[in-house]
């Protein structure tokens, strides 16, 4: 059995959407990842570095940003990182089928470096072109 989740430590969501503290992020809409669909789940993580690689990644016009939201209901790790790619959850990336509320916006962060930031869009656009969708 996975170890509980830490309800208490702060939690990140990267993207492009223009969002007010207070607003409420919640799982079916169409998705800035992957082919727009709507998504059933909400993700987001306990680690800045996660977020901004949401950030980086959305697709659309808007801004990047980086929110600092709170589940308001239960809370799984995302098995799209821990059971496929990094086992014991290291990036604290999970995800909820219940809203995320807005608490604030981290206002000054560093993204990644243009060279390693392209190898993972390259990576992305790789996986995509055999089927596999980074958000299910």
């Amino acid at each position: 059995m996975p170890d509980p989740i830490d309800l208490t430590q702060t939690f990140y969501h990267g993207t492009r959407a223009d969002l007010r503290i207070g607003d409420l992020l919640a799982p079916g809409y169409v998705s800035n990842y992957g082919r727009g669909k709507p998504a059933v789940w909400i993700y987001f993580a306990a680690t800045l570095d996660a977020a901004i690689w949401g950030a980086e990644l959305a697709q659309g016009e808007g801004r990047e940003r980086i929110y600092i939201v709170e589940p308001t209901g239960s809370v799984f790790d995302d098995p799209n990182l821990t059971d496929k790619k990094f086992p014991g959850n290291p990036t604290k990336s999970y995800r909820s089928r219940l809203p995320l509320r807005i608490l604030g916006e981290v206002s000054t962060w560093q993204g990644h470096p243009p060279d390693k930031l392209q190898a993972m869009k390259d990576g992305v656009a790789r996986a995509r072109a055999q089927g596999i969708e980074a958000i299910d």
